[in-house]
């Protein structure tokens, strides 16, 4: 095996690391997921509100019943900026 050196000037290094791409894909989702029971916890169900951006990473969880009423009534649903997924 031949391993081969990497000489790179500081110039050379701090030019390729401001060349990095800076863009950073923002995601928000309120994911809800209903109670599958049939027995236990009718009407009950899972909240997840995650934020994922250029300020950082977020996430709430909750158990609610009545989730969807729950999910209508929050400020993140109401901002209209986060997508919603009901499973």
């Amino acid at each position: 095996m031949v391993q081969q050196s990497i000489n790179m000037t500081r110039q050379e290094l701090k030019q390729m690391w401001f060349n990095f791409p800076t863009s950073i894909k923002v995601t928000k989702t309120i994911l809800v997921e209903l109670n599958k029971s049939k027995e236990f916890w009718v009407g009950y169900g899972t909240v997840q509100i995650t934020s994922d951006g250029p300020n950082g990473f977020t996430e709430f969880k909750t158990h609610q019943e009545s989730p969807i009423e729950y999910v209508l009534n929050t400020k993140e649903y109401k901002s209209g900026k986060y997508s919603l997924t009901i499973k």
